[in-house]
């Protein structure tokens, strides 16, 4: 509940049935904490009317100190509302606005931006301009409203725009001239409901005012979810993002923020900066009739067939007059259950599936769906079953026939539709199949809230007729760590049980595998499985530990056989936030993992801020190049207490639990750096630490470095970026990024002699360490540990137990002395064959 006082609604209505299911819509698109909004609807006799001394109770109760704002529907109800503030105080009447705008749309845009903490004018702003989405889809906008606070700025693509005048924190204090950026929208979705409704909350607590523009429409007020809607950004669509006031920088730096982040969802143009990592990469369309893998792996296990039939409702069948209401009344209810269903199922999640499923949530709770449904009940007497088909269904077809990203969230749209009519009928909702052994799911097609409920430790694979490379099965997929391929035509016509071997990157699903094709599975349910500890074919012991980037990802790496974390990333415990957490709040996060690994190393990684990971309380935003910047172990220089808090919380998390807890510092690029990172992690009580090698001046001194420390971890993802001057994020130099590029491979042998000279341990746990063909060559440079993600492991294992350590190393030098990543590769792989 918000501690501050915010605008109270009013709502005032001849009819009690009305004003309930307005109120009901409104509370719902601000169900966690939604505003003050009291009824005033019909007369005390129970009748049809309004009633102005009940008018004047609700605004009383309405009232929280910050005004309120009253909404009615129609004739009496004005001058009612107008009679009841005659019976108020005038001191109390000064702070009450009775509204013109339409009843429903304006009640819902009051209590979104009543719920945000906007000011009596800003609610009253918002609700005026309720009606302008519906008006501007219907090509009625021209004289729309437009939203409270949107300015007279130029429209970014337009003749008359200028050029950004002030980018984020070069604006000259004095002059104090409007903060700009030209940006495009970056997630595939656009800015749909959630994004909007993420940006409206952001802004909310900056001293300034900010709009939103796109070529060809007015701005829009980034404080305004509906104002935001108004402008139907999609994926690529340029957008202007302006700031005034006082902290017009900071409001700018946190929207463009949100935009290259792309609000968690998959990102076009993944070249850019704030792409997404490598396990949402984009994968290319497939020819028609072709599957197409969408996440890697390869396994091998029986196929468990599921249906997504739901009969069809009765067309033919009509209401009476009485009992459309209550029919109408039940349909909404079943719908609210859906959407409360979904988004409890989405409280138990983390990640790209929370996400996913809240949105999907909210077409179940859809004012506009709503409203259409009832209308047919209302209107043609359908029964709320076949109102939802029609709609729904209609929906669907019209996602389908868009096309691109649009086709694949029609599954998500019958889905819902299914659900709702699984509500209103009594019958068991859709859903993945109940297995006790492991197998791989084949379906037409899956939604969100079959995707989320999926248990790695059951389901191999996922294999679909319909989907795409952006479809959410293929998104969700790559988050569990599931092989999974889309487009294979007439899959499901497969008979329960038969066994499939599934390539989530070449896209192959082969019926009947036969006993070679079987052994170049990773995941062979009838060979035995790889088993750790991993070791080479002569007993070299190399250490293979998962990256962690969360508490959720524990139970993946636990399940795959990982020793442990080599990798554990503590970035999440800080993201998303405007002041540092609390040390208690690290504790108990930081403990979730380290009890999922009793008795085993966890190496943690101290806080990694800056570059791609700003954080407004210990980060700038002006760096002109941050990849060289104040990042890493340098934020220490800023703001040392961060880093020592982190520390001590730590130590206070491994003391509870019986893991083998390590620390790593991240960027160090001098000995003395590495020095003082030891010293304040002795202090908090930390007994082994170590620094990541991500610099090429820590790997040329990795000699004097290695005695200052207890272990060494190698990211190769930017030693790969400092050594080869590439920027990691820019696809246009990705080949300079290849792990197999010489210098790099030099570079790792150099940190690796070092280390066997000092007898100090050399872990691995850039991207590099995944590949199961570069592994052997990394433990050939000199490497004792490799990190990785979590389903990487089981490959890497067997690969590694297949050679000597002889011929890792003899790989090893034959990369070295190639002159490019290409003849690296070969070269290694004709040793490695040998």
């Amino acid at each position: 509940m918000s501690s501050s006082p915010r605008v109270g609604l009013v709502v005032v209505s001849h009819s009690p049935a009305l004003a309930a299911a307005a109120v009901a819509l409104a509370s719902e698109m601000v169900a966690s904490d939604p505003p003050t909004i009291a009824v005033a609807a019909g007369t005390p006799e129970g009748e049809t009317g309004t009633d102005a001394a009940r008018i004047a109770e609700a605004i009383g109760e309405a009232e929280e100190g910050a005004g309120v704002v009253v909404l009615m529907d129609l004739g009496s109800a004005v001058m009612s509302a107008e009679l009841a503030l005659e019976f108020l105080d005038p001191e109390a009447a000064e702070g009450v606005r009775l509204v013109a705008a339409p009843f429903v749309e304006g009640l819902m845009a009051a209590a979104v931006r009543a719920a945000g903490g906007a000011a009596l004018d800003e609610v009253v702003a918002e609700a005026r301009s309720a009606l302008a989405p519906k008006t501007m889809h219907l090509g009625e906008g021209e004289d729309a409203v437009p939203s409270a606070e949107a300015g007279p700025e130029p429209v970014p693509g337009s003749a008359d725009a200028p050029r950004a005048a002030t980018t984020p924190g070069t604006a000259d204090a004095g002059a104090a001239p409007p903060a700009v950026a030209d940006l495009v929208v970056r997630n595939v979705g656009g800015l749909h409901a959630r994004p909007a409704a993420v940006i409206a909350d952001a802004v909310q607590s900056f001293a300034a005012t900010v709009t939103l523009a796109v070529p060809g429409k007015p701005p829009a007020s980034a404080a305004s979810p509906i104002g935001i809607a108004i402008l139907i950004a999609t994926a690529g669509t340029p957008v202007r993002v302006a700031a005034t006031g006082p902290q017009a920088r900071e409001a700018i730096a946190a929207v463009v923020a949100l935009l290259e982040g792309g609000f968690g969802e998959e990102l076009i143009d993944a070249g850019a900066p704030g792409t997404a990592d490598s396990t949402a990469s984009s994968h290319p369309t497939p020819a028609a009739g072709a599957p197409l893998g969408v996440s890697s792996g390869r396994v091998v296990g029986p196929a468990v067939v599921m249906t997504h039939q739901v009969i069809e409702p009765d067309a033919d069948a009509r209401l009476e007059a009485e009992a459309r209401g209550p029919a109408r009344d039940r349909l909404r209810q079943a719908m609210l259950q859906v959407a409360r269903t979904m988004h409890g199922q989405a409280d138990r999640l983390g990640g790209q599936r929370r996400e996913v499923l809240e949105a999907t949530a909210a077409i179940a709770a859809d004012p506009a769906l709503h409203a259409a449904t009832e209308a047919h009940v209302r209107d043609a007497g359908l029964t709320p079953e076949r109102a939802v088909w029609v709609e729904l269904s209609r929906t669907a077809q019209q996602y389908r026939e868009a096309g691109g990203r649009f086709a694949e969230r029609a599954t998500d749209i019958a889905d819902v539709r299914d659900r709702i009519i699984a509500a209103l009928t009594g019958v068991e909702p859709p859903g993945v199949p109940v297995r006790e052994h492991p197998f791989i799911l084949v379906a037409d097609d899956l939604a969100p809230a079959d995707t989320v409920g999926l248990d790695p430790a059951h389901c191999l694979a996922i294999v679909t007729e319909q989907g795409g490379p952006t479809s959410h099965t293929a998104i969700l997929a790559r988050e569990l760590g599931l092989p999974a391929v889309v487009g294979a035509a007439g899959v499901t016509a497969l008979a329960e049980g038969t066994v499939l071997l599934v390539d989530g990157d070449t896209g192959e699903v082969i019926e009947q595998p036969t006993d070679e094709q079987r052994a170049t599975a990773t995941g062979v349910m009838t060979l035995p499985p790889w088993q750790g500890p991993a070791a080479t074919a002569d007993g070299h012991r190399v250490v293979l530990g998962a990256n962690v980037g969360a508490p959720r990802d524990t139970r993946r790496a636990v399940e795959r056989g990982a020793e442990g974390v080599g990798l554990f990333r503590t970035e999440f415990c800080f993201l998303d936030r405007r002041t540092e957490p609390s040390i208690d709040d690290q504790v108990a996060a930081y403990r979730e993992v380290f009890a999922a690994f009793p008795g085993e190393k966890v190496i943690v990684r101290t806080l990694d801020a800056g570059s791609d990971k700003p954080l407004p309380f210990l980060t700038a935003d002006d760096e002109p190049n941050p990849a060289l910047g104040v990042r890493g172990f340098r934020t220490a220089r800023r703001d040392g207490a961060v880093l020592d808090h982190q520390l001590v919380a730590i130590a206070r998390a491994a003391e509870a639990e019986s893991a083998e807890v390590q620390v790593m510092a991240p960027m160090i690029a001098t000995v003395q750096e590495a020095e003082d990172f030891v010293q304040r992690a002795r202090a908090a009580g930390i007994p082994s630490v170590g620094v990541m090698i991500e610099t090429p001046s820590a790997a040329m001194v990795a000699d004097e470095l290695m005695r200052a420390v207890d272990f060494v971890s190698i990211g190769t993802n930017d030693l790969s970026q400092y050594t080869m001057a590439a920027d990691r994020q820019s696809g246009e130099l990705a080949a300079l990024a290849d792990p197999w590029q010489p210098a790099l491979l030099r570079m790792i042998r150099l940190i690796g002699a070092a280390g066997e000279r000092t007898g100090t341990p050399v872990g691995i746990c850039g991207e590099s360490a995944a590949d199961p063909a570069l592994a052997p060559v990394l433990v050939g440079l000199g490497a004792t540990s490799l990190s990785m993600s979590a389903r990487a492991v089981t490959a890497v294992g067997v690969a590694l137990g297949r050679l000597p350590l002889s011929r890792c190393r003899d790989a090893a030098a034959a990369a070295c002395a190639a002159l490019d990543p290409a003849r690296a590769r070969a070269a290694a792989a004709e040793v490695l064959a040998g």
